[in-house]
């Protein structure tokens, strides 16, 4: 390598995927010059092999799915989907996995970007080995922050390197749908996957360690109910079931489960969690584990280094795009006001340095059918909260707008209200077309509405948001 002048910027970001991009963004227009690095395409996970790619491949078994259940269309959407034209579409989401839209933008914004693998180098110290063998020292006056995201999560099974097997990025970027895809894992990825390529072509075996079901992280209905959708679809869905070995015999993968069965298909998808992409970012030169989560303030500070932040998945908070994009947004205004010598942060709860939605109002939408979208607590984390609380569940199907979405419409809505301070301390909404409808719970959560004053939260008629009226008038009937 060939070493070059050290360069000092006020902030130094690593990890150039969405939530750098507004770290940067956020730290430029408070007038702070910013470099940028990236080891692979500008625009991240999210852009190319996440979220893009798979609700490109999702919207159109949605849409189907929802002309199935209305007479007049419901005959002609009956052929199977175009698998090319729909892999052709997901190819322009994601640019054909070119960054020069991306490149462009951070330009844009007056932010220099460097290219290669940036480590630290000790405090305010960031190295970067670049593609072309140049090596550069960059130094931060202010701040250093780590976006460099999350990976797929792989077990440790004999014969799993020789199988080649899928993460979420082969996934959401295969050029063909496998005849039999395994799918292991009943989380987002999984229930997402199962959900794109049984819809595509493929036949789908979704195995599930444990006996929780699926979607274990919200209301135990969301994952019966999409459950039931992927049995009818013709997913095998077999829970309780660990995978103990894999193996590859010619064009063929075998899995072989903890009660002894063989299950055999063209390739398969290990949706198993995620670990943080820190092993290899020079954590050790500041007193950190390298590979280990990097826990934060609400102001996404590490712990005991004032000039090093963590922003999105490495932190461990939430691992959703719009959560660790809110977060940059925070910390890019910590950082702005920090380097401005502002005397106390505005950190309380809900202050504009403290990224208290990470506790209490996290949104997810799962593009599945039905689709399942939840926000801040369900009541089981109400619950061992402490808060004293009621669960208020409504059929969905009781809506008018429900009916009139499809035929057959099923779904369900829960409102867990704390009894105390009649508030909404979390809502899930399970059924099609639902997604669209999380905000408005998010905007109830995160504002502490009072029960009182959604009453004159008129919802329109007839929309599947009248559903609000039918929880209210279940909470004061009960």
């Amino acid at each position: 390598m060939t070493q070059s002048d050290s360069i000092a910027y006020d902030v130094v970001v690593i990890g150039a995927g969405p939530v750098g991009e507004n770290v940067a963004d956020r730290t430029r227009a408070a007038g702070l010059s910013t470099a940028i690095v990236e080891s692979e395409l500008v625009g991240g996970e999210c852009s190319y092999w996440a979220c893009m790619p798979s609700k490109a491949l999702l919207r159109p078994v949605l849409a189907r799915a929802d002309a199935l259940r209305l007479p007049g269309l419901s005959r002609s959407a009956r052929d199977p989907l175009d698998t090319a034209a729909v892999l052709a579409r997901r190819d322009e989401y994601t640019s054909h996995w070119k960054d020069d839209g991306q490149v462009q933008w951070v330009e844009g914004i007056g932010a220099d970007l460097y290219r290669g693998q940036g480590r630290l180098a000790g405090p305010r110290t960031v190295e970067v080995a670049g593609p072309d063998g140049t090596h550069r020292v960059l130094t931060a006056r202010h701040a250093v922050a780590v976006c460099t995201g999350s990976g797929a999560a792989l077990p440790g099974l004999p014969g799993l390197a020789e199988v080649r097997p899928w993460t979420s990025r082969e996934a959401t970027s295969a050029k063909s749908a496998p005849g039999r895809l395994i799918v292991v894992g009943g989380g987002v990825v999984a229930v997402e996957m199962a959900t794109a390529w049984q819809a595509l072509g493929s036949r789908v075996t979704l195995l599930v360690r444990g006996n929780d079901g699926l979607l274990a992280r919200m209301e135990p209905f969301a994952g019966e109910l999409v459950a039931e959708a992927l049995t009818e679809a013709g997913v095998d869905i077999r829970t309780g079931t660990s995978v103990e070995s894999v193996k590859r015999e010619g064009d063929t993968v075998v899995a072989v489960t903890d009660t002894g069965d063989r299950v055999e298909a063209d390739e398969i998808l290990f949706a198993t969690g995620r670990v943080p992409r820190t092993d290899d970012i020079g954590l050790d030169t500041v007193g950190l584990e390298p590979g280990s989560w990097l826990p934060v303030d609400d102001s996404l500070r590490v712990e005991g280094h004032d000039w090093l932040y963590a922003v999105g998945d490495v932190n461990h908070r939430a691992l959703l795009t719009h959560q660790g994009k809110y977060q940059a947004r925070i910390a890019g205004a910590a950082i702005a006001a920090r380097a401005s010598g502002v005397p106390g942060l505005d950190s309380g709860p809900w202050g504009a340095h403290a990224a208290t939605a990470d506790h209490d109002a996290v949104p997810q939408v799962v593009f599945t059918d039905p689709e399942a979208a939840s926000v801040g607590l369900t009541l089981a984390e109400a619950e061992q909260a402490g808060h004293r609380v009621r669960a208020v569940d409504v059929d969905l199907a009781t809506v008018a707008g429900a009916s009139l979405y499809g035929d057959g419409y099923k779904g369900r809505a829960r409102m867990v209200v704390d009894l105390e301070d009649e508030i909404v301390r979390g809502v899930t909404f399970v059924g099609p077309g639902v997604g669209e409808m999380i905000h408005s719970a998010t905007v109830t959560v995160a504002g502490r509405v009072p029960i009182s004053r959604l009453w004159h939260a008129v919802p329109s008629y007839p929309t599947i948001s009248e559903v609000w009226l039918r929880l209210l008038e279940t909470y004061r009937d009960n």
